[in-house]
Protein backbone atom coordinates (compact mmCIF):
# COMPACT_ATOMS: atom_id res chain seq x y z
CA UNK A 1 0.00 0.00 0.00
CA UNK A 2 1.44 3.31 -1.11
CA UNK A 3 1.74 6.06 1.40
CA UNK A 4 0.29 9.54 0.90
CA UNK A 5 3.46 10.99 -0.57
CA UNK A 6 3.57 8.39 -3.37
CA UNK A 7 -0.13 8.80 -4.19
CA UNK A 8 0.22 12.54 -4.55
CA UNK A 9 2.98 12.12 -7.07
CA UNK A 10 5.73 13.32 -4.85
CA UNK A 11 9.02 11.66 -4.36
CA UNK A 12 9.10 9.32 -1.44
CA UNK A 13 11.88 10.10 0.95
CA UNK A 14 13.06 7.66 3.49
CA UNK A 15 12.75 9.16 6.97
CA UNK A 16 15.61 7.93 9.10
CA UNK A 17 14.38 5.98 12.02
CA UNK A 18 14.97 7.86 15.27
CA UNK A 19 17.15 5.89 17.53
CA UNK A 20 16.89 6.55 21.22
CA UNK A 21 20.33 7.17 22.54
CA UNK A 22 20.88 6.52 26.15
CA UNK A 23 23.85 7.59 28.20
CA UNK A 24 25.90 4.62 28.89
CA UNK A 25 26.34 4.10 32.64
CA UNK A 26 29.73 4.78 34.19
CA UNK A 27 32.02 1.90 34.10
CA UNK A 28 33.07 0.52 37.51
CA UNK A 29 36.71 1.43 36.81
CA UNK A 30 35.87 5.13 36.33
CA UNK A 31 33.82 5.22 39.54
CA UNK A 32 36.60 3.60 41.55
CA UNK A 33 39.16 6.04 40.11
CA UNK A 34 36.97 9.04 40.92
CA UNK A 35 36.43 7.85 44.47
CA UNK A 36 40.16 7.22 44.88
CA UNK A 37 41.02 10.70 43.63
CA UNK A 38 38.46 12.26 45.97
CA UNK A 39 39.79 10.28 48.93
CA UNK A 40 43.37 11.22 48.07
CA UNK A 41 42.40 14.89 47.83
CA UNK A 42 40.67 14.78 51.22
CA UNK A 43 43.65 13.01 52.81
CA UNK A 44 46.05 15.56 51.29
CA UNK A 45 43.98 18.46 52.64
CA UNK A 46 43.84 16.85 56.07
CA UNK A 47 47.59 16.21 56.15
CA UNK A 48 48.39 19.76 55.03
CA UNK A 49 45.92 21.41 57.40
CA UNK A 50 47.38 23.81 60.00
CA UNK A 51 46.65 21.53 62.95
CA UNK A 52 48.16 18.50 61.23
CA UNK A 53 51.35 20.45 60.59
CA UNK A 54 51.40 21.66 64.18
CA UNK A 55 51.04 18.06 65.36
CA UNK A 56 53.97 17.11 63.15
CA UNK A 57 56.04 19.92 64.70
CA UNK A 58 55.23 18.70 68.21
CA UNK A 59 56.13 15.14 67.17
CA UNK A 60 59.46 16.23 65.69
CA UNK A 61 60.38 18.27 68.76
CA UNK A 62 59.40 15.43 71.07
CA UNK A 63 61.55 13.02 69.08
CA UNK A 64 64.48 15.45 69.16
CA UNK A 65 64.18 15.90 72.92
CA UNK A 66 64.03 12.13 73.36
CA UNK A 67 67.23 11.72 71.34
CA UNK A 68 68.95 14.28 73.55
CA UNK A 69 67.90 12.38 76.67
CA UNK A 70 69.06 9.13 75.11
CA UNK A 71 72.47 10.19 73.77
CA UNK A 72 73.28 12.81 76.45
CA UNK A 73 75.40 15.31 74.46
CA UNK A 74 76.44 16.99 77.73
CA UNK A 75 78.86 14.10 78.20
CA UNK A 76 81.19 15.98 75.83
CA UNK A 77 82.11 18.17 78.78
CA UNK A 78 83.34 15.16 80.73
CA UNK A 79 84.68 12.83 78.02
CA UNK A 80 85.84 15.25 75.33
CA UNK A 81 85.47 15.13 71.56
CA UNK A 82 85.92 11.78 69.78
CA UNK A 83 89.56 11.51 68.67
CA UNK A 84 88.56 10.28 65.20
CA UNK A 85 87.50 13.81 64.18
CA UNK A 86 89.86 16.71 64.72
CA UNK A 87 90.72 20.22 63.62
CA UNK A 88 88.40 22.34 61.50
CA UNK A 89 86.31 19.30 60.54
CA UNK A 90 85.56 18.68 64.20
CA UNK A 91 84.48 22.32 64.62
CA UNK A 92 82.11 22.02 61.64
CA UNK A 93 80.59 18.81 62.99
CA UNK A 94 80.27 20.38 66.42
CA UNK A 95 78.54 23.47 64.96
CA UNK A 96 75.98 21.26 63.23
CA UNK A 97 75.42 19.26 66.42
CA UNK A 98 75.21 22.51 68.39
CA UNK A 99 72.44 23.81 66.13
CA UNK A 100 70.42 20.61 66.26
CA UNK A 101 70.78 20.39 70.03
CA UNK A 102 69.39 23.91 70.48
CA UNK A 103 66.34 22.88 68.43
CA UNK A 104 65.94 19.98 70.88
CA UNK A 105 65.91 22.39 73.87
CA UNK A 106 69.48 21.82 75.06
CA UNK A 107 70.55 25.04 76.87
CA UNK A 108 72.98 27.13 74.83
CA UNK A 109 75.23 28.05 77.78
CA UNK A 110 76.03 24.37 78.27
CA UNK A 111 76.89 23.96 74.58
CA UNK A 112 78.98 27.14 74.55
CA UNK A 113 80.94 25.97 77.57
CA UNK A 114 81.58 22.71 75.73
CA UNK A 115 82.74 24.62 72.63
CA UNK A 116 85.32 26.52 74.67
CA UNK A 117 86.49 23.44 76.56
CA UNK A 118 86.89 21.40 73.37
CA UNK A 119 88.25 23.91 70.84
CA UNK A 120 89.58 26.88 72.77
CA UNK A 121 88.41 30.47 72.63
CA UNK A 122 88.72 31.39 68.94
CA UNK A 123 87.68 28.20 67.17
CA UNK A 124 85.15 27.46 69.89
CA UNK A 125 83.52 30.88 69.45
CA UNK A 126 83.28 30.42 65.67
CA UNK A 127 81.71 26.98 66.09
CA UNK A 128 79.29 28.18 68.77
CA UNK A 129 78.12 31.21 66.76
CA UNK A 130 77.68 29.11 63.62
CA UNK A 131 75.68 26.57 65.60
CA UNK A 132 73.59 29.34 67.15
CA UNK A 133 72.61 30.80 63.79
CA UNK A 134 71.99 27.34 62.35
CA UNK A 135 69.82 26.27 65.27
CA UNK A 136 67.88 29.52 65.17
CA UNK A 137 67.27 29.19 61.44
CA UNK A 138 66.08 25.57 61.74
CA UNK A 139 63.73 26.37 64.62
CA UNK A 140 62.41 29.50 62.90
CA UNK A 141 61.78 27.58 59.67
CA UNK A 142 60.03 24.72 61.43
CA UNK A 143 57.85 27.08 63.42
CA UNK A 144 57.02 29.21 60.39
CA UNK A 145 56.10 26.31 58.10
CA UNK A 146 54.48 23.93 60.59
CA UNK A 147 53.13 26.10 63.39
CA UNK A 148 52.33 29.63 62.29
CA UNK A 149 48.99 29.00 60.54
CA UNK A 150 47.60 27.06 63.51
CA UNK A 151 48.88 29.31 66.29
CA UNK A 152 48.25 32.80 64.91
CA UNK A 153 44.44 32.58 65.32
CA UNK A 154 45.04 31.85 69.03
CA UNK A 155 46.68 35.25 69.64
CA UNK A 156 43.56 36.76 71.19
CA UNK A 157 44.89 37.89 74.54
CA UNK A 158 45.85 41.55 74.73
CA UNK A 159 49.45 40.97 75.77
CA UNK A 160 49.91 38.30 73.10
CA UNK A 161 48.71 40.68 70.40
CA UNK A 162 50.98 43.41 71.74
CA UNK A 163 54.00 41.09 71.77
CA UNK A 164 53.16 39.90 68.29
CA UNK A 165 52.94 43.50 67.12
CA UNK A 166 56.38 44.29 68.53
CA UNK A 167 57.95 41.25 66.92
CA UNK A 168 56.24 41.93 63.61
CA UNK A 169 56.92 45.69 63.38
CA UNK A 170 60.22 45.92 65.29
CA UNK A 171 61.61 42.46 64.72
CA UNK A 172 65.31 43.31 64.77
CA UNK A 173 65.23 45.36 67.97
CA UNK A 174 62.94 42.93 69.77
CA UNK A 175 65.05 39.92 68.84
CA UNK A 176 68.25 41.73 69.82
CA UNK A 177 66.77 42.34 73.26
CA UNK A 178 65.72 38.70 73.55
CA UNK A 179 69.21 37.50 72.60
CA UNK A 180 70.94 39.88 75.00
CA UNK A 181 68.65 38.97 77.89
CA UNK A 182 69.77 35.61 79.33
CA UNK A 183 66.39 34.99 80.91
CA UNK A 184 64.69 34.37 77.56
CA UNK A 185 65.24 30.74 76.46
CA UNK A 186 66.74 30.46 73.00
CA UNK A 187 64.10 28.04 71.72
CA UNK A 188 61.23 30.15 73.07
CA UNK A 189 62.45 33.25 71.25
CA UNK A 190 62.83 31.23 68.04
CA UNK A 191 59.30 29.86 68.01
CA UNK A 192 57.68 33.12 69.14
CA UNK A 193 59.41 34.89 66.27
CA UNK A 194 58.29 32.18 63.86
CA UNK A 195 54.64 32.64 64.82
CA UNK A 196 54.90 36.41 64.32
CA UNK A 197 55.33 38.14 60.96
CA UNK A 198 59.02 38.84 61.49
CA UNK A 199 61.15 38.42 58.38
CA UNK A 200 64.01 35.98 57.96
CA UNK A 201 66.74 38.61 57.55
CA UNK A 202 66.01 40.61 60.75
CA UNK A 203 65.72 37.38 62.70
CA UNK A 204 69.04 35.95 61.51
CA UNK A 205 70.93 39.25 61.86
CA UNK A 206 69.62 39.85 65.38
CA UNK A 207 70.42 36.25 66.32
CA UNK A 208 73.99 36.48 64.99
CA UNK A 209 74.77 39.88 66.52
CA UNK A 210 72.80 39.62 69.74
CA UNK A 211 74.28 36.24 70.61
CA UNK A 212 77.91 37.35 70.39
CA UNK A 213 78.39 38.75 73.94
CA UNK A 214 76.99 35.90 75.99
CA UNK A 215 78.28 33.22 73.60
CA UNK A 216 81.80 34.64 73.74
CA UNK A 217 81.62 34.88 77.52
CA UNK A 218 80.57 31.26 77.94
CA UNK A 219 83.12 30.01 75.39
CA UNK A 220 85.97 31.84 77.13
CA UNK A 221 84.73 30.59 80.49
CA UNK A 222 84.76 27.05 79.15
CA UNK A 223 88.21 27.48 77.68
CA UNK A 224 89.59 28.92 80.97
CA UNK A 225 87.62 26.74 83.35
CA UNK A 226 90.82 25.04 84.53
CA UNK A 227 92.04 28.39 85.96
CA UNK A 228 89.00 30.09 87.49
CA UNK A 229 91.09 32.88 89.05
CA UNK A 230 92.64 33.97 85.74
CA UNK A 231 91.77 37.44 84.39
CA UNK A 232 90.23 35.95 81.23
CA UNK A 233 87.84 33.79 83.24
CA UNK A 234 86.85 36.67 85.53
CA UNK A 235 86.26 39.00 82.58
CA UNK A 236 84.14 36.33 80.90
CA UNK A 237 82.00 36.01 84.02
CA UNK A 238 81.57 39.77 84.08
CA UNK A 239 80.40 39.72 80.47
CA UNK A 240 77.85 37.09 81.43
CA UNK A 241 76.48 39.40 84.11
CA UNK A 242 76.45 42.64 82.06
CA UNK A 243 74.04 41.40 79.34
CA UNK A 244 71.77 40.14 82.12
CA UNK A 245 71.56 43.67 83.57
CA UNK A 246 71.07 45.25 80.15
CA UNK A 247 68.42 42.69 79.26
CA UNK A 248 66.60 43.33 82.53
CA UNK A 249 66.45 47.07 81.80
CA UNK A 250 65.20 46.47 78.25
CA UNK A 251 62.59 43.99 79.49
CA UNK A 252 61.39 46.51 82.09
CA UNK A 253 61.01 49.21 79.43
CA UNK A 254 59.21 46.82 77.08
CA UNK A 255 56.85 45.85 79.89
CA UNK A 256 55.85 49.46 80.46
CA UNK A 257 55.53 49.94 76.71
CA UNK A 258 53.13 47.00 76.49
CA UNK A 259 51.11 48.38 79.41
CA UNK A 260 50.85 51.71 77.65
CA UNK A 261 49.34 50.02 74.59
Amino acid sequence: MLDATTRSGGTATATPQATATELSPRSPAVSVTARSNSLAARCTRALLSPWSRLSLLVLLLGAAASCVLLFEPQRLLAHGWPPQVGGAAAAVVFAAAYGLCTVAFVPRPLLSLAAGALFGSQLGLAAALAGTVLGGAVAFGLGRVLGQDALRPLLRARWLRAADGLLSRHGFRSMMAARLFPGVPFWAANYCAAVSRMGWLPFLLATALGSVPNTAAYVVAGARASSPTSPAFLIAMAFIAVPAVVGTVVAWRKRHHLRGH
